[in-house]
């Protein structure tokens, strides 16, 4: 509500405190009739000025429509007409209930389900002492409930596809809904949603979770039986090949070859599970220098042809700048395709890199893997292009950089790393940071 609204409300029950005080002692009917003539006045500004702009129903398919009052008119009229008439209410008192829910509904600040507007016209009814007209619109409140539990997922997927869902809207911004993708993850999701509820969880999570006292996360995804956040072995699949779609992907021979099979790796991940996924740099290291092998063999052949008496040094200067070119390509290559990829629930992968110089094996595999490590952070603090050719920060995949004694000190070999990090989160909020130290202390070795 804005500041406007609040004060105007705010003033007509400071007007209405004034009265009370000057007017002291009161009798209890004057007393009413001060507090009903407030609360009147409070409705006639909300009718005829901010209704339009505050007053939201969320209805139970997720969508958002504007409060209308003639709905509850009815509703209660409905349930008036089916007892004796004797037992029944008059249009007045029919009107001012629905009158008192519109008022309460307003003054809650925020758009109401449909359930807490039918439980304040239930409280209201009772209110009037019409017990008859209370349990008829009970009754019948539940045999519709009865009849949604039958089928729960025909509004929803359809509000889906007409893209009016409000709650589907808001519940992951990474989720483009108007997306066809998008849609039928969406449309799977109510499908889960529903025998979750219906079948798979107790009745007693089910009401918490209804009432707002516990959120059960992703229901969405609850019926199958799939992952949720995966540590991702890309070492063991790199090094011993693996299978993706049924075909045999053997041990690359490059780095720019294992960068690829890595972002397949992760697609084909984020797209039989929920959530997200961590790889590490350093099983990318070894493939440095195999590519280093390969292209001095190249490189060699190629000098030599052309001087027989190159040196050794020329060979390998030239080499390792090949090398520092390829190894650009390959973290572009991840990078790109990270941010590009859209999986089979219609969003880009979840993803985090790690990068730890100590998980390498030996003093070549760290220093390749610092060479990795000084790409990503460049390519990164870069950032990458926006539709209208603007430089902006991915959202993915984020980056997680571990302080140790070989990065944290002035005089430390791969001290340039971390002050190439801290540039980056200054630019780009990214990477986060781990201390190997605590790291080690809160770890459980395996054996």
């Amino acid at each position: 509500m804005s500041k406007i609204t609040k004060k105007i409300f705010k003033n007509c029950w400071l007007l209405t405190k004034i009265t009370i005080y000057c007017f002291h002692p009161l009798t209890q009917p004057q007393y009413v009739v001060i507090i009903r003539m407030s609360n009147f006045i409070v409705f006639l500004i909300y009718k005829f000025y901010f209704k339009e702009v505050f007053m939201k129903i969320i209805k139970r398919n997720g969508s958002e429509v504007t409060f209308d009052i003639n709905k509850i008119i009815i509703a209660i009229t409905k349930a008036n007409e089916s007892v004796v008439p004797s037992a029944r209410m008059t249009e007045i008192q029919i009107k001012r209930i629905a009158e008192d829910v519109e008022l309460a509904a307003l003054h809650m600040n925020r758009s109401l389900n449909v359930e807490e507007i039918q439980d304040m016209v239930e409280d209201q009814i009772m209110n009037q002492r019409a017990f008859e007209v209370a349990r008829r619109y009970i009754t019948y409140r539940y045999n519709r409930a009865l009849v949604r539990k039958a089928n729960t997922t025909d509004e929803q997927i359809l509000s889906l596809i007409e893209c009016n869902n409000e709650e589907v809207k808001q519940e992951n911004s990474n989720k483009n809904p108007t997306v066809n993708s998008v849609q039928r993850d969406y449309m799977a999701g109510e499908v889960s949603k529903d025998i979750t509820k219906r079948l798979l969880l107790p009745a007693d999570i089910v009401e918490a979770n209804e009432k707002g006292l516990i959120h059960f996360h992703d229901s969405d995804y609850f019926a199958q039986h799939m992952h949720n956040c995966d540590l991702v072995n890309l070492e063991d699949m790199l090094q011993n090949g693996t299978v993706i779609s049924g075909t045999m992907i053997e041990k690359p021979h490059s780095f720019s070859t294992a960068c690829n099979i890595a972002t397949q790796i992760i697609a084909q991940v984020a797209s039989c599970q929920y959530g997200g996924q961590s790889i590490s740099l350093t099983h990318l290291a070894p493939f440095v220098d195999i590519s280093r092998k390969k292209l001095r063999i190249n490189v060699e052949e190629e000098l030599r042809s052309i001087n027989p008496d190159v040196t050794e040094e020329d060979i390998d200067r030239i080499t390792e700048k090949r090398l520092l070119e390829e190894i650009r390509s390959g973290v572009q290559t991840i990078q790109y395709q990270v941010v590009t990829l859209m999986t089979t629930n219609g969003q880009a992968p979840f993803v985090t890199v790690f990068m730890y110089l100590n998980e390498a094996k030996n003093e070549r595999e760290k220093r390749d893997l610092a060479i990795i490590i000084e790409e990503t952070l460049k390519q990164r603090y870069k950032g990458v292009k926006n539709e209208k050719g603007v430089w902006v920060t991915p959202a993915f995949p984020k980056l997680i950089y571990v302080l140790e004694e070989d990065n944290i000190h002035e005089d430390s070999p791969y001290y340039y790393l971390t002050k190439l990090a801290a540039k980056c989160t200054a630019k780009r909020m990214v990477p986060d940071y781990i201390s190997e130290k605590i790291m080690l202390q809160n770890k459980i070795d395996k054996n």
